[in-house]
């Protein structure tokens, strides 16, 4: 019923279609304006590595697929490209459900590509038709290539003329390549085409802006119509780069009209009613409502809660069948999500049944184990006895998935006498409170346990103290107490692999990292053994944690694919805090080596999760948000991400002791790259009594050291060089033994810099040499990035000694210096005017006869000039002879 209700299977529908030839000159005046390249928006955002993506796609005989759903820009992507290819002739179709009978879908083709005969009148199949007309084109190929357009080829639905489409693809004229643009996957098979290297797809991920390219978007309407870097970092996180209504708001700040939330600004309304609401029946509409309630949803558990939506008609696999803005979750089998944009406009109004639906979907969850999602859906539908029944059963569960919102949003409306009758939710939610950065309010909970609760529940207690502890980067506290917990044996596997990993962490924290390892394989095998993918993806942040420290970026690299890769193939799972963790260590890794794009798009990712599920991660993740902008020079945007980091973790009521530390750490930073160094300095006096304390934050494990250093360069920006190293030998001294390899390398930068004026300029470029080799093994960069301002002046009178290689490209790039070439003069002997004419000839690749002949000389005087070339360049070869000819720069 279905398909009829789609009009794709009615055989009597295409009856009409399928019959006869209409003459091609009968219909080529009526398409004429549909053969026309449609024009470039005004206000166009310049994409060069999109165009030279499809550009590269539209080699000739192969197609390219533009697949993505309305307002992705696939037909503006397509004529921005071709236009910047002027060799290219374009030829283009924009198609309708007209076009579904195959005697007018050939004509169109024929008028397009300029066959003068057109169609035979009669005689023949369809196919045999366009077999006529590619061999006329073969003929008749006119010179350069072309480039066929086909646009909206979603239209086509008849079986008749996707056939044709296929056969066109498969069989392309020589110089001809096609471009199709649609809202649905190709109507035929594709794996032959692709086999063959012929078919390239573009999906949404491609189309949709970056980051980097929303903030361009808006550049000139900020300057217009102000908009603050925060409210577009918002604008991106909710849009995911979904062009038409960035371009759409974009226009609305032009117009200077009033500001509305995006999904409530009228052309954006307009635009997701008229592109996706419209196409549908009310029942699939129900649908599209339902699954907007749930963050991602599957087939199964669609069907789970279907029968509470009246007359709905559309499960998410065939809602992306359809081309609507929903993408399926890499990793995660048949698992979907809305756009948020979509998802935030159909979740208003509420519909009628939602607390049955937030139910069933609780129940759903918890049949399958998957604990924090079933306690998720259970605050949503506002059930405090399931919450609290849940809750109660699982302890230590909770943390493995840390959707720490819910939990919290819920503590606020539990009647206080639950909390007094259940030692064990007591428990529970002083983890949330814990994973959520309130240790003050955690404590509170662990206080006046009567006598024989605490007795009973006295390891969970100690587990739970020593994963506040760790948060509040006390380090051998926690390990002492971590230490007691586990040697009561009555903890749960759970509580177990929880506290195995507080021990790494500290000790990790205290340099201790074979130790460290050992407890982490503990952890492991306790993942193992409970057999929760969500465990072992934490013992693996937690390994990562410990190469990083150890400098092994690499290792740390292929450790966090690996765990995503492996978190990925556990079907029908829900996003777990492990997973995510891992990602933010991804980024951190990326961050490290310099990779910055790739990092952005990871932080986005997990920034947009991190604030969904209240995950403090989210602080790093802004830190780094911070340091990006520094190195770049963009300090204004700095300070704006340090002030949107506070006001989030005072919304939160994160504890002052994690954060402060950390924002005061970036703002003595960017206020040292500003000459501000009163401000520095009083920063930086705010940071002594923690760094007195010796405390490490588990975020952070690198930071007292960093600190340390931060004080050597505000002595060296004063201008103190005796301060600054004797203050740099105390840090040297204070770490001995379990400094973690980012500060020894920044210790080393910061001693070239101090070297430069204790012993000169040679002793400084040792040490800067010592350095980079050390860092270039792993492509470790941040430290230079971070030292940038005070580096910058003795890596560019040094640069030209660096031994060539990718990490020493990579800083020349960073610091914008240039290898330059060894001077003519390091030469013992020059090379003379005659032997220079020789040599260019010889690069040119003339043999010595036919120097001869250019230059008019005899041949043994070539050979004698050939073989003095070699001796003063002190080579063997004319080939050697023309690399070290360039080398020196003489060619």
């Amino acid at each position: 019923m279905n398909n009829l209700k789609d009009g794709r299977a009615a055989n009597d529908e295409f009856q009409t279609a399928n019959s006869g030839f209409q003459s091609g000159e009968q219909v080529r005046d009526l398409i004429e304006h549909r053969l026309r390249v449609p024009a470039i928006a005004e206000a166009d955002l310049p994409r060069p590595r999109l165009d030279a993506t499809i550009l590269n796609a539209l080699k000739p005989g192969r197609l390219l697929q533009l697949e993505a759903p309305n307002g992705y820009g696939k037909t503006h992507a397509l004529v921005r490209a071709l236009a910047a290819d002027s060799t290219l002739q374009v030829r283009w179709i924009s198609l309708n459900s007209g076009d579904n009978a195959p005697s007018r879908f050939l004509s169109i083709l024929a008028a397009a590509m300029d066959l003068a005969e057109g169609l035979p009148a009669r005689g023949g199949t369809f196919e045999d038709h366009l077999a006529l007309m590619l061999n006329a084109r073969d003929r008749y190929r006119p010179a350069g290539n072309e480039v066929l357009v086909l646009d909206n080829v979603h239209h086509l639905t008849n079986p008749s003329v996707t056939g044709l489409l296929h056969q066109l693809v498969t069989h392309l004229p020589g110089g001809l390549s096609v471009a199709m643009a649609s809202r649905l996957s190709l109507p035929f098979e594709s794996h032959t085409l692709e086999l063959q290297g012929n078919y390239t797809r573009l999906g949404p991920e491609t189309l949709e802006f970056t980051r980097t390219e929303t903030f361009d978007f808006f550049q000139t309407a900020a300057s217009e119509s102000p908009i603050t870097s925060v409210a577009l970092d918002h604008l991106y996180s909710l849009t995911e780069g979904w062009p038409t209504p960035l371009a759409l708001y974009r226009r609305e700040l032009a117009l200077g009209t009033e500001r509305h939330a995006l999904y409530e600004t009228p052309s954006v309304e307009r635009f997701l009613r008229d592109t996706v609401l419209l196409p549908l029946s009310a029942p699939r509409v129900k649908s599209l409502r339902a699954m907007a309630e749930l963050d991602t949803c599957c087939d199964e558990l669609f069907f789970a809660v279907e029968p509470s939506v009246a007359d709905s008609g559309m499960a998410p696999s065939e809602a992306a069948e359809r081309g609507l803005p929903i993408k399926a979750i890499p990793g995660r089998g048949r698992w979907f999500r809305l756009n948020p944009l979509l998802q935030a406009w159909l979740s208003t109004p509420v519909m009628g049944g939602y607390v049955t639906r937030m139910l069933i979907a609780s129940q759903w969850f918890e049949q399958r184990r998957q604990i924090p999602e079933a306690l998720k859906y259970a605050v949503l539908a506002g059930s405090h006895d399931e919450v609290v029944r849940i809750a109660s059963e699982s302890t230590e569960a909770l943390l493995l998935g840390q959707d720490t919102a819910s939990l919290l949003s819920l503590r606020k409306n539990l009647p206080p006498e639950l909390l007094e009758q259940s030692a064990r939710l007591r428990i529970v939610y002083g983890w949330v409170h814990a994973i959520g950065g309130q240790f003050r309010q955690a404590r509170q909970l662990l206080e006046n346990f009567p006598v024989a609760d605490r007795e009973a529940q006295q390891a969970r207690i100690q587990a739970l103290e020593a994963f506040i502890l760790r948060g509040e980067g006390y380090v051998q506290s926690a390990l002492d107490t971590a230490e007691q917990a586990l040697a009561n044996n009555t903890l749960s596997t759970q509580a177990q692999l929880v506290t195995q990993i507080v021990r790494s962490s500290a000790l990790c924290a205290a340099g201790r990292f074979a130790e460290a390892r050992d407890a982490n394989r503990a952890a492991a095998r306790l993942a193992r053994e409970a057999g929760d993918a969500g465990s072992e993806a934490l013992s693996v942040y937690a390994h990562a944690r410990i190469e990083l420290g150890k400098g092994a970026l690499r290792h740390a690299e292929q450790l966090l694919r690996t765990g995503l890769d492996t978190a990925t193939q556990e079907l029908s799972r829900p996003a777990r805090v492990g997973e995510t963790r891992l990602q933010l260590d991804l980024v951190l890794v990326l961050w490290h080596q310099g990779r910055l794009e790739e990092a952005d798009r990871l932080l986005v990712n997990y920034t947009r999760h991190a604030e969904q599920a209240r995950d403090i991660g989210l602080l790093l993740a802004m830190a780094l948000r911070v340091l990006k902008c520094r190195a770049q020079g963009r300090l204004d945007d700095a300070f704006v991400w340090i002030g949107r980091a506070e006001r989030t973790m005072h919304a939160w009521q994160v504890d002052e002791a994690l954060y402060l530390p950390v924002l005061d750490a970036l703002k003595a930073s960017c206020w040292l790259l500003q000459g501000q160094f009163d401000s520095a300095e009083q920063a930086i006096r705010r940071l002594e009594p923690y760094l007195q304390q010796g405390r490490v934050p588990e975020l952070f494990p690198m930071m007292p050291g960093l600190l340390d250093c931060l004080l050597v360069r505000a002595d060296i920006a004063r201008g103190d060089l005796l301060r600054a190293r004797k203050r740099l030998d105390e840090v040297i001294q204070r770490h001995e033994g379990s400094m973690r390899w980012g500060l020894q390398l920044h210790i080393g930068l910061l001693d070239a810099l101090l070297l430069e004026s204790e012993k000169g300029l040679p002793a400084a470029q040792k040490q800067l040499e010592t350095m980079v080799a050390k860092a270039g093994q792993e492509h470790f960069i941040s430290p230079f990035a971070e030292l940038a301002t005070e580096l910058a002046p003795l890596i560019r009178k040094s640069f030209h000694q660096l031994p060539p290689s990718d990490f020493v490209a990579a800083l020349g790039e960073l610091f914008q210096c240039q290898a330059a070439p060894e001077p003519v003069a390091a030469l013992a002997e020059p090379i003379s005017d005659r032997e220079q004419g020789v040599l260019e000839l010889i690069a040119s690749g003339l043999s010595n006869q036919e120097i001869a002949d250019r230059l008019h000389i005899s041949l043994h005087t070539v050979k004698t000039h050939a073989r003095r070339i070699n001796a003063k360049l002190d080579v063997k070869s004319r080939t050697q002879a023309i690399v070290r000819a360039r080398e020196l720069g003489l060619l």
